[in-house]
């Protein structure tokens, strides 16, 4: 007999070896037909899976999350599939499950159109009605690549024969097209029924430009198509909030050919920054921290020390002068820690907090640059903190309600924890890379947060907490990091004197709260539609006057909420009130103050808040106090 064990801890008994499909069947047909794979004893598998022995079983479906990937991972050999049918000449590559949804990459002799892709979709829809089984089988390494080659399939042989020699293989067919894969697959292709395509792309073979281009076609697969119709409503979304279109109507900054990845500031954009950068030193001013500035510009040998030179060489600017080399800085902590071993520190010291608006540069690809998002000059809200072992925990557990307030003065109240564990290339042993993620562990589970694991997505001198920040329309960004790290204190000489007098090593703690002030701002962009809270607007006010007699009252009333700390300014323009006020409505701006007559002879404004709200006619004593409790409140 062979017991299998479900998730809800009951189990069933079967006489003989039995597959997960007939598993699902014994536990209801609905089940069975809901059934797209199963999870026996944590590894996912097809419904075809035979059980041998007994196990831990759950069935998959498309309510799962595995459930999803797998359905997104078929529709992707559905329309390699398609597009075989559809084009016999072309030859497939890889096509792996991306964040909502995958992509395949082809080698045809011309791009792709937008009514390739039409006919594509339709026949994926096609083949899908067909609910054609999907089956797996083994071939040996060389029997595999001898098939793949036999049939025109060049890259695929190339794949395989990467794979060590002696091993097996696995493919799937469905109807005419067999593809390599290790699954699992949908039994059959009737289980894909939402899908879209979305754009096409060039890409070159396995990521080197020396090699051929392909065509890179993406798409997006849901279990329902509510689920597909709200994603494709948020991009549509997404490009109407996209920072870089907002960035030149709004006026705020622009790119250009001659410094790429760089910003160009614009006076409101600056301003944003301005307002951003204040708040954050009043943070670091509230927690203890000491501001500091360390050189751009630092000597090899410190980055060989640090293990940048070894590790990270390639995303760095290097230079040369009286034959030395350098680095301009790609992260502030070597130079904090000069700043450190500057003086000497008694555990009474400690905590020991830096503050820096360090700006860093990273040599980013130019195919990964995008926007504010990605660049290669950027500053960080970057922090440092030196303390002892025992204070470690304390420190993350004050870091966290700081980081939570930050954010919500933003407007940001959805906040996952995720801890990014060690990966494969990293420096230090695996005893002192245990103790610093276990000491985040514990500060975290202390802190009553819940958190998502990361394994192989730490720093490679140290774990790190993560905050991801989800904005208005449901994306999600990774955000402000606290690391552990006992590394680098050990290679660049930081020492304590401890209480029983001997030199102990501090433990450094890297902390950033909005990380990148340039990602940051393009974050409250898009979250906000361009339209800033009051707090943050770079204009926070415009008044208008309807004719010349209001000049100077206008003018009157902008010194007045000048001198209140109010970023405010006068429209005089001789243009009829309804295009003066339709234009500033265009540039997002929080309040529009019109002035009439009866306005200036009141001593009072015509109120209009953001969104054609009318508030009516206020004196300026009780615009004041609206605009003071507005901006207590931030966000």
């Amino acid at each position: 007999m062979i017991k299998i064990t479900l998730p809800d801890g009951s189990q069933r008994e079967f006489r003989g070896p039995v597959t997960v499909a007939d598993v699902a069947l014994n536990i209801g047909a609905g089940l069975a037909k809901a059934a797209l794979a199963g999870k026996v004893d944590g590894k996912l598998v097809d419904t075809g899976f035979c059980i041998e022995k007994d196990s831990n079983l759950a069935i998959v479906t498309a309510k799962d999350s595995d459930g999803l990937d797998i359905t997104r991972h078929s529709t992707a050999h559905l329309m390699a599939y398609a597009v075989k049918t559809l084009f016999p000449e072309v030859q497939v590559t890889i096509g792996p499950v991306i964040e909502n949804g995958f992509y395949y990459d082809f080698s045809y002799k011309r791009p792709f159109t937008p009514e390739d892709l039409e006919a594509i979709e339709k026949k994926m829809a096609e083949l899908a009605k067909k609910d054609e089984p999907v089956t797996r089988k083994v071939l040996p390494r060389d029997e595999a690549v001898a098939y793949f080659k036999s049939i025109g399939e060049h890259y695929k042989a190339e794949i395989i024969a990467g794979i060590p020699a002696g091993e097996d293989v696995s493919l799937y067919t469905e109807g005419e097209f067999i593809d390599l894969c290790s699954g699992p697959h949908v039994p059959s292709t009737g289980k894909l029924k939402v899908f879209k395509l979305m754009k096409v792309a060039g890409a070159y073979w396995r990521g080197n430009s020396k090699n051929e281009m392909l065509q890179r076609v993406y798409g997006t697969a849901w279990a329902t198509k509510d689920e597909q119709d709200a994603y494709l409503h948020m991009l549509e979304e997404a490009e109407k909030r996209d920072h870089r279109k907002l960035g030149r109507q709004l006026d705020l900054f622009h790119f250009q050919e001659e410094a790429p990845g760089l910003i160009f500031w614009h006076p409101k954009g600056w301003s944003i920054w301005q307002q951003v950068e204040q708040y954050m030193r009043k943070v670091y001013q509230d927690n203890g921290y000491q501001e500091v500035k360390a050189p751009q510009i630092l000597d090899r040998s410190l980055w060989e020390k640090t293990g940048h030179w070894q590790s990270y060489k390639e995303n760095m600017f290097t230079t040369e002068s009286e034959s030395r080399s350098y680095a301009l800085k790609p992260m502030n902590c070597p130079g904090h820690i000069q700043i450190y071993n500057a003086g000497l520190h008694s555990y009474r010291d400690l905590p020991l907090r830096y503050g820096e608006f360090g700006q860093c540069h990273r040599n980013e690809p130019s195919g990964a640059l995008h926007g504010m998002m990605r660049v290669r000059g950027f500053t960080q809200d970057d922090g440092h903190i030196f303390c002892m072992e025992e204070q470690v925990q304390s420190e993350v557990a004050d870091f966290d309600v700081a980081v939570r307030k930050v954010y919500g003065d933003f407007g940001f109240a959805d906040i996952a924890v995720k801890l990014a564990l060690r990966p494969e290339n990293r420096i230090g042993d695996d005893a002192t890379w245990g103790k610093a993620e276990d000491s985040l562990r514990s500060a975290i589970r202390d802190s009553g947060v819940e958190w998502e694991e990361l394994p192989g997505e730490g720093a490679f001198y140290g774990p790190k907490i993560e905050y991801h920040l989800k904005d208005s329309i449901g994306r999600s960004w990774q955000c402000g990091t606290m690391q552990v790290d006992f590394q680098m204190p050990v290679r660049l000489g930081a020492e304590y004197v401890a209480e029983d007098n001997s030199r102990k090593i501090p433990v450094m703690l890297h902390r950033a709260i909005v990380g990148s002030l340039e990602r940051f701002i393009g974050m409250l962009i898009e979250h906000h539609a361009g339209a800033m809270p009051l707090w943050l607007a770079p204009e926070q006010l415009v008044v208008l006057n309807i004719s010349d007699a209001q000049a100077d009252y206008a003018t009157s009333v902008v010194q007045t909420l000048k001198k209140q700390g109010l970023r405010a300014k006068a429209d005089l323009r001789n243009e009829k009130i309804t295009y003066k006020i339709r234009d500033h409505s265009m540039q997002k701006l929080p309040y529009l103050l019109v002035v009439g007559d009866k306005e200036r002879d009141a001593q009072a404004v015509a109120v209009r808040a953001r969104g054609g709200v009318d508030l009516g006619i206020m004196s300026l004593s009780a615009l004041l106090e609206r605009l003071q409790s507005e901006l207590a409140r931030k966000a």
